[in-house]
């Protein structure tokens, strides 16, 4: 019996594409209402994960609901209640804005089709530009078409496959801004990114690598379970200064940010020992702080067994 609570609840989710374990096992749970940030390196699984879950692809293994429903028996009915948009933009670019999503609409079968549409390209801000053709926006207009269309619906949830890659700063703002109104209305969102300051603004999040879910929970839970400690080193010569740390046992990673490096350590008292040489060097100003949450995932990338045989 599913949980209520849940938008997704999956258990040991798998799926080969001949001898290779493309996911292998995977648990999952998303809250009702929340945004759930799934992070991982290219080829991880993500992607697979998003289609098994909505009922687009068949598990091998494993069990699980989305939206109530099961994810293998349910599938069609999974995808009328469900807005996905993947990673590349798939309408027609030789329609305009507008046609393209009224053509959407058709194949859900929406009542009120015009009134939706309508209301669609108002809450995108699209209304002005809604005859312009869509193989002439750019990116984040694309971006925006695309949410749209998976809006049209009124899904209960969004899956959305790295929505803002490839598109600029300000259109990847506002386009969190959107996502987080959809989230305050009640509607579930999981969103798949590579970018660390997206992951910050989700409610919680998972991190997968070579199919397997290796950590989970909100962005605080991750950083005080990850076991990790890191020290900030600025001024000359760090780059210099990298390669003798990278050498120390007790340093697991050196990560460099310009003149600034995060240097981190799975044992605090032993990381700090391996420092002191440098610690008391007047040309370099040492803090000591949280990790960040691209340490913590660097890390458990490197710690990932690889699922290539």
């Amino acid at each position: 019996m599913s949980d209520n609570t849940l938008a997704i609840d999956v258990q040991g989710l798998t799926k080969r594409y001949g001898t290779k374990t493309v996911v292998d096992q995977l648990d999952m749970q998303v809250r009702r209402g929340e945004i759930y940030g799934f992070l991982g390196p290219n080829g991880s699984g993500k992607t697979t994960s998003i289609r098994m879950m909505c009922g687009l692809l068949t598990p091998d293994a494993g069990a699980g609901h989305t939206l109530g429903m099961d994810v293998v028996r349910d599938a069609q009915d999974i995808k009328r209640r469900v807005g996905y948009m993947t990673q590349r933009f798939g309408l027609y670019e030789d329609l305009s804005i507008r046609e393209n999503l009224d053509f959407i609409a058709r194949i859900y079968e929406v009542d009120r089709r015009g009134a939706r549409v309508d209301a669609a390209l108002e809450r995108l801000g699209l209304s002005s530009r809604q005859k312009q053709l869509a193989g002439s926006l750019s990116g984040g207009w694309k971006q925006r078409l695309a949410l749209a269309a998976c809006m049209l619906h009124e899904p209960e949830l969004l899956l959305l496959d790295e929505p803002t890659a490839g598109v600029d700063p300000q259109a990847r703002r506002d386009f969190w801004d959107e996502i987080h109104k959809l989230a305050a209305e009640g509607v579930t969102v999981l969103v798949s990114t590579h970018y660390m300051d997206e992951a910050e603004r989700c409610h919680r999040l998972g991190y997968i690598a070579y199919g397997k879910l290796l950590a989970h929970g909100t962005p605080a839970e991750l950083i005080a379970r990850s076991g990790m400690s890191t020290w900030t080193v600025q001024g000359e010569g760090t780059a210099q200064l990298a390669d003798k740390l990278e050498a120390l046992p007790a340093v697991a990673m050196v990560t460099r940010f310009g003149n600034a490096l995060h240097i981190s350590g799975m044992d605090t008292t032993a990381l700090q020992a391996a420092l002191q040489p440098w610690l008391h060097d007047n040309t370099l100003q040492w803090s000591q702080g949280a990790p960040a949450l691209e340490d913590i995932f660097i890390h458990l990338m490197r710690t990932a067994a690889d699922n290539y045989n």
